[in-house]
């Protein structure tokens, strides 16, 4: 990210490229061990001898105890593998997302309102649509409290497959899916902020609100010590917990509180490493390659340039950065594969084709193609955002059927939806997951040949 800083003067163009090919390099091979997880689950949960240790293993409860306090606890009662997975492990997930959209915002994909209008006008109608149309299938069913669930776009499983066409791929196309996934992780943390807290615990959620108080305060104050905002935020989502508010978006408003600007400006960094770096002649390089050990004045000429190297990279880059491969490789992968895991035997293909599972698919499918793909063809009709660069309509619809994968916070929503609601809410969950497993699984497909058949050839590009 050290890259980001020295190329903050070149222009909003600079820094979208930058930040889209960043998300795109971390994202697109985290998507392929995601569906490997996911495939992983799905044998499993349903491979005789081993499912039902599957599904025990994340009803045993852990423990993080002192005493008899316990950080892994809710109302008092220890969390299960499943709780910790959805409510700890995911508010990391969602505190990088609070990364992101912080970055975005300030020299990012979301920094240029000409840039970054399009893809928020089609997110808005990616979440509307899909919403809507849950809800006229839903209408008077038990089941209309899951109308959030198809609302969401995955940017692990999207970009791995525009991944798989290569170069064919016009950047801004890739830089419009990416900002309308980021424009999506909001949308659904306002949702999850709005209708997935309840039983509010007034002096607990004041001792957060202090707390954040206090980390805002210290990024005010310039404290760059990453030990300090992850000490107090654990402590913020904790009393978020157990407040009533849903522990995710305690990591998104701690992430808000990260510091962005360095201790050390880049231009200070450069004389520093010019003014050490001279010590070392190009006419000493014979001598240096002989010794087996540096000198204590090379030693402290090197631990400046080091000292430097990490003031000049922000708290919320470093995090970011540093958070970026454990979120994609484990903490994603892991909850899918706690998640995804649905039983098969005695399925009957009727879950598909009526009820939830049917609502879902047809929310994910056709209501974010409609949504997406409506919205960006009326605002740049209307001249109020330009179509993205390289591209037409019809790839355009081939990017809006691949926002229909709603899977990783599709399934997390499904959970907050019906997991509480006894045994007619396990069928309901089970039936979503089919719905978002089949759904976004057809969406993937659908987007994959469109944007086959109406991308460039490779000899053309």
């Amino acid at each position: 990210m050290t890259d980001k800083v020295f190329n903050a003067g070149n222009g909003a163009s600079d820094n979208v490229f930058f930040t889209a090919k960043h998300t795109l390099k971390r994202y697109a091979s985290g998507g392929n061990v995601l569906i490997a997880t996911t495939v992983l689950a799905l044998i499993v949960a349903n491979l005789p001898g081993v499912n039902e240790l599957y599904s025990d293993f994340w009803n045993q409860e852990i423990r993080l105890q002192v005493g008899s306090f316990n950080i892994f606890s809710h109302a008092g009662h220890p969390m299960t593998m499943l709780q910790f997975i959805n409510d700890a492990l995911m508010a990391l997930f969602f505190f990088t997302i609070g990364l992101e959209i912080k970055r975005e915002v300030l020299v990012g994909e979301l920094s240029s309102i000409k840039q970054a209008l399009l893809p928020i006008i089609a997110a808005v109608g990616g979440m509307l649509v899909p919403v809507g149309i849950y809800m006229a299938l839903a209408n008077g069913t038990d089941y209309m409290g899951g109308a959030a669930i198809p609302m969401a776009t995955d940017i692990a499983f999207t970009l791995g497959i525009l991944g798989m066409l290569g170069s064919r791929v016009p950047v801004s196309l890739k830089i419009f899916l990416t900002t309308l996934a980021v424009v999506d992780d909001i949308g659904g943390i306002i949702v999850i902020a709005a209708f997935y807290s309840d039983h509010i615990e007034v002096s607990l959620l004041l001792c957060a609100i202090g707390l954040l108080g206090l980390l805002f305060l210290g990024s005010k104050l310039m404290i760059q010590s990453k030990i300090f905002y992850l000490v107090i935020g654990t402590a913020v989502w904790y009393l978020f917990l157990n407040s009533g508010i849903h522990p995710t978006i305690a990591g998104v408003l701690v992430a808000f509180c990260i510091p962005s600007t360095p201790v050390l400006p880049p231009k200070n960094y450069i004389k520093t490493i010019r003014s050490q770096i001279a010590y070392f002649n190009a006419a000493d390089d014979e001598s240096l390659s002989q010794q087996s050990m540096l000198t204590k004045a090379q030693m402290d000429h090197l631990k400046e340039i080091e000292s430097a190297s990490d003031k000049v990279i922000s708290p919320l880059q470093d995090l970011e950065d540093s958070l970026h491969p454990i979120v994609n490789y484990i903490i994603i992968p892991v909850f899918a594969f706690a998640n995804a895991g649905i039983t098969l035997w005695g399925f009957e293909p009727s879950a598909l084709f009526s009820g939830i599972g049917l609502a879902v698919i047809i929310g994910l499918v056709v209501g974010k193609f409609l949504g997406i793909f409506l919205f960006s063809w009326g605002a740049i009709k209307l001249n109020i955002a330009p179509m993205p660069d390289r591209t037409d309509f019809k790839m355009l619809a081939g990017v809006a059927v691949l926002g229909g994968i709603g899977f990783t916070v599709s399934l997390f929503i499904a959970n907050l939806t019906f997991d509480d609601a006894g045994a007619a809410g396990l069928v309901l969950l089970n039936n979503a997951k089919l719905g978002i497993i089949a759904g976004s699984l057809l969406a993937g497909i659908i987007g994959y040949l469109i944007l086959r058949a109406t991308l460039p050839s490779p000899e053309k590009e």
